[in-house]
């Protein structure tokens, strides 16, 4: 059974590169509320709908002092063409090993066009400024789940 975070708990750390070959800590997210989330693959369907809802709502949700950081599989050079050809303005990380991935929790089994198979669970976490998990969200839809982290975070449409 994989671990699943609760609200509480502190966010496990990570060294991951963004999508321009930089390094990033999880302690670089310290004294800002972070929206963490992981998504498949860049650039598929379902991931570019949730990327562009996040890159919709990025004014509201940094007036209310959050910031958006996604994390997928896939190199900085991929996540580098996904934030130009969709103008992301948030950072995007890769994970090609899936070790962050494993420690949040969201690598497992899951249905794919009626198989099992493993992989990502899309989910997402919302960290405090000291990077404590404050809501955390398994195997979500790509489409409208901004939307719902706004509302439990009530945040204005």
């Amino acid at each position: 059974m994989t671990l699943r975070l609760e609200p509480g708990t502190a966010a496990p750390d990570f060294t991951l590169l963004d999508q321009d070959g930089a390094p990033v800590r999880l302690a670089d997210l310290r004294g800002t509320k972070t929206i963490l989330y992981f998504y498949p693959a860049a650039m598929t369907p379902g991931c570019t709908t949730q990327a562009c809802d996040f890159r919709d709502s990025i004014s509201s949700l940094q007036g209310a002092g959050y910031r958006v950081v996604g994390i997928s599989r896939d190199e900085p050079s991929q996540l580098a063409e996904f934030r130009d050809r969709d103008a992301l303005t948030f950072t995007l990380l890769s994970d090609p090993d899936h070790a962050v991935h494993d420690a949040y929790g969201v690598w497992g089994e899951k249905m794919n066009y009626g198989k099992v198979i493993e992989g990502v669970l899309r989910s997402t976490f919302v960290l405090d400024e000291d990077a404590t998990v404050t809501l955390a969200l398994y195997n979500v839809k790509a489409t409208g789940h901004v939307a719902r982290i706004r509302k439990l975070l009530g945040i204005d449409s």
